[in-house]
């Protein structure tokens, strides 16, 4: 099995009001094999949305160690983990935040000026637009689009840089179930048609058949694996 990203003995503790010592996570082992969804199911403070971003490296963990295609984190500098996020990292969150005064293009094309991408990359935009459903309406402003429209829009914009892995936390969240299952099946097409490997997390048990690999979360354990495909 090809393997992303592991997370090896992954703890996150921090320091409660009264100085004592809150443990999010506790000895959290994972692997995300290349070109699967792989899901984070858990209530609300289960601590998977702070796996996610310790995962992502947007976040450090109190101890253990995360390996990104072979590459440990701990051997990288701030710099390089920056880089890492930005050229090989796509990110999706349950808030969509496309800037209001930017269409959908520039919505995408002001993420690849964020990534540094170099060259004429107006064809890698129109592609992403076009994978997520969305290029007959790159014109329109977000004001102008349904909550799941501007969602597509988000995950255009975290795909147009061609990313590893995309994370996507509760991408589904603010979302009517028809809409998010619409999400859910374009981040199928998006692994099979495109070869992108992508880790969410969610609360919503209806998503979970839809998923490769399911990684149960709880007080910040890994309490369950169940492997569907």
């Amino acid at each position: 099995m090809d393997i992303v990203l592991e997370a090896k003995q992954i703890v996150r503790a921090f320091k409660t009001g009264a100085g004592e010592d809150f443990y999010a996570l506790k000895g959290v082992d994972m692997q995300v094999p290349r070109g699967t969804l792989t899901i984070l199911k858990g209530r609300s403070g289960s601590g998977k949305t702070t796996l996610l971003n310790i995962l992502s490296a947007l976040d450090d963990p109190t101890s253990g160690e995360v390996i990104f295609d072979g590459a440990p984190f701990r051997q990288m500098s701030m710099a390089g983990k920056e880089e890492l996020r930005r050229k090989q990292i796509g990110f999706v969150f349950q808030s969509v935040a496309l800037i209001p005064i930017m269409n959908a293009y520039e919505n995408v094309d002001f993420a690849m000026r964020l990534a540094e991408i170099k060259g004429d990359y107006r064809s890698q935009i129109e592609s992403a637009l076009k994978i997520v459903g969305m290029n007959e309406r790159m014109l329109h402003m977000p004001g102008q689009m349904s909550g799941g429209e501007q969602q597509r829009i988000a995950i255009a914009r975290a795909i147009a840089h061609k990313p590893k892995v995309l994370f996507a936390d509760e991408p589904t969240g603010a979302l009517d179930t028809e809409s998010g299952i619409r999400v859910m099946k374009l981040f199928r097409r998006l692994i099979e048609k495109e070869g992108i490997t992508i880790v969410m997390t969610t609360h919503d048990p209806n998503l979970m058949e839809l998923g490769d690999v399911i990684y149960e979360m709880e007080d910040g354990e890994l309490a369950e694996i169940k492997r569907i495909n």
